[in-house]
This record gives C-alpha cells, sequence and structure tokens, in this order.
C-alpha cells in the first residue's frame, strides 16, 4: 500500500527509531517498503537500513520516488515517530482517494503558542503522504521533502506524529 521515504545524512540513530515506529504498518501490510534516501553519510546510516531491510539508496528524493513500487507515498524525517492508530487513519485516506494529506503534530511536538503566532515562517512536513505520480510530477531535481511538502496543499490527519526535538 505505501511506499515510505525517507532522507538521512548521518542520522543512524534518529533513522533506528524512526523504522521501529513503522514495524507495526510493516507486519500489517500497510508498509510495503522503506527506501532510505541518502545524501552522503559517513555515519552507519547505511548500516542501519541494511539490517532493517531497507532499500540504501545513494541519492535525492527524486531517485528514491522512481524506485518506489507503492501507488502511494509517505515521506518522514529520521527522529520522527508514528503514534498508535495512524495506519488506520492513512488506510481510510488512501482508500477513499484524499490526495495529499499531513500528519497532526503530537502535544509534545508542538512548538509554545508564541512561537506560532510570531513566527514568520511555519514548518509544513509533518509527514507527507502523496500519490506517487503527483510526487514524481513535482520532483524532479535535487528537491527534498520539506519543499515537496511546501509545494501541495494537504488535508491534515488526525494521526499524529511525534517530531524529533
Amino acid at each position: 500500500m505505501l511506499s515510505v521515504l525517507i532522507e538521512t545524512r548521518n542520522h543512524e540513530d534518529a533513522l533506528a527509531r524512526t523504522l521501529a515506529s513503522l514495524v507495526g504498518g510493516a507486519v500489517e501490510g500497510v508498509v510495503r517498503e522503506v527506501i532510505i534516501c541518502d545524501a552522503g553519510s559517513t555515519d552507519r546510516t547505511q548500516l542501519v537500513a541494511d539490517h532493517t531491510g531497507c532499500q540504501f539508496l545513494a541519492g535525492g528524493l527524486a531517485a528514491g520516488i522512481r524506485k518506489a513500487r507503492s501507488e502511494w507515498l509517505l515521506f518522514l524525517k529520521p527522529g520522527t515517530r508514528l503514534a498508535e492508530g495512524w495506519m488506520a487513519e492513512v488506510v481510510e485516506h488512501v482508500t477513499n482517494g484524499g490526495g495529499a494529506a499531513r500528519f497532526t503534530r503530537s502535544r509534545m511536538s508542538r512548538p509554545p503558542i508564541l512561537s506560532r503566532l510570531f513566527s514568520l515562517r511555519r514548518p509544513r512536513f509533518d509527514g507527507l503522504v502523496i500519490e506517487k505520480a503527483r510526487a514524481q510530477a513535482l520532483a524532479r531535481g535535487e528537491e527534498d521533502a520539506a519543499w515537496l511538502a511546501r509545494k501541495v496543499s494537504a488535508r491534515r490527519l488526525s494521526g499524529e506524529i511525534h517530531l524529533p526535538a
């Protein structure tokens, strides 16, 4: 159902935390594959990917999108963890053909209220679920997942995501 793409560069510890939150999705058949799009790591990121059965791809996001086998993609940052209940939310969204979607930040991951009110730039990359064809049309070069997330209008899913500090 989903191909998960994670961009990395020297994120071995953070990658392990993210992959651990995807195990349930793999067991249930929601996560079909995980592709690690690496931008030149010098730590043991590739070893973590290999030991967990992920595909390790030295290259940009566009190459990872092309390699993905599923029609729906899930982009995550290293260190993010999906909260319990995320699978049902994503399955319902994909089944209904809902277009691009983002997760809701968990209470612990939200910045303080004053920071949110007075911030000029709000990060919009809270995990992204998008159709492969749409992602391919947008990402043609050296773009990253955060750039891709800013280019699409996405529905907010009620499933929560825990972002790294």
